[in-house]
């Protein structure tokens, strides 16, 4: 074939309506963390990578964006890589390079990460799966925002129908004579029945540059968010403890919610005041057909004052 061949994505569309997000999602690629003195991290990490387009350009070219991914993990395997969201900053840096009609570039990342894990009562090692999220936008007006975060399971009890179930103990236990005092007591020591639900909590954080945080300590506050925390491996004591424990912190979803926000503020001192937190939890409800859900996202610096109440 010896003439070009035609760009029909350089030319007008017939609609002239610019898109914000153009791309691809369902990229899969490994992605080599390097961990100094010990063994790399590998990840089975997928991506979505996203441009806007002008009103006046009919198609993105695609294969731009392909060609970027994989110039940039093959970097990665021959350079030490410490932080995934910066790798997805350089991700972006280069798509706004390469499609020079664009303004602003993103890249999001998703990867199963396994940590090790010990049973609350038995001790026993085992293993636990929690979601890796890393992102990154940018802009040619503005410092490139990057984001880390996590997504992890955990289990809910709630605090209405345990409340509905404490009542109906309570008057049980007066009808069979117990004193009003015993009874008292009696319900403080043994946390009443409520429906159950496993849960998902989901924590970001993002900021121009490196966000000043580390991934494990989002991965443990979601975790402490919720009533108890969940093991993929459980003898008979460790299911004991996880049930207790539980239903001794029934929390409903907008609870889980603000236990993210006040962890963020109290343990997380390094965080920029403008640095933007996403805090999401859902629930599969046990005795509904939906899933309850409840999220918030705020600068650091609103955090802060309103945890603090001011």
């Amino acid at each position: 074939m010896s003439h070009d061949l035609p760009d029909v994505q350089a030319t007008e569309p017939d609609v002239t309506v610019g898109l914000e997000r153009v791309g691809v999602t369902g990229v899969e690629k490994l992605v080599e963390i390097n961990r100094g003195s010990g063994r790399p991290l590998v990840l089975m990490a997928e991506f979505e990578v996203y441009v806007d387009l002008p009103r006046k350009r009919k198609g993105l070219d695609m294969s731009r964006n392909l060609e970027v991914i994989d110039e940039t993990l093959e970097d990665a395997v021959s350079e030490p890589v410490y932080q995934v969201e910066e790798m997805c900053g350089e991700v972006a840096e280069r798509l706004l390079q390469k499609h020079e009609y664009t303004t602003k570039a993103m890249v999001q990342m998703e990867a199963e990460y396994m940590i090790r894990d010990e049973t609350p009562a038995s001790g026993r090692t085992t293993q636990s799966r929690v979601d890796f999220i890393a992102s990154a936008t940018a802009s040619e007006d503005a410092e490139t925002r990057e984001e880390i975060g996590a997504r992890v399971d955990g289990m809910t009890v709630c605090p209405c129908s345990q409340g509905m179930i404490e009542e109906r103990a309570r008057d049980e236990l007066e009808d069979l004579g117990v004193g009003e005092e015993e009874v008292t007591e009696f319900l403080s020591r043994v946390p009443q029945a409520g429906h159950s639900q496993r849960g998902h909590a989901t924590l970001t954080v993002e900021s121009p540059g490196k966000p000043d945080v580390d991934f494990r300590d989002l991965v443990e506050i979601a975790r402490d968010a919720m009533s108890a925390r969940i093991y993929n491996m459980a003898k008979r004591p460790d299911e004991d403890h996880m049930t207790y424990a539980a239903h001794a912190n029934a929390r409903f979803v907008e609870d889980c919610v603000r236990s993210m926000a006040e962890q963020v503020v109290e343990e997380c001192n390094g965080i920029d005041d403008q640095a933007v937190i996403t805090m999401k939890q859902e629930n599969e409800e046990s005795i509904h057909q939906h899933n309850a859900h409840a999220e918030r996202i705020a600068t650091m610096d609103e955090l802060r004052a309103e945890v603090n109440g001011e």
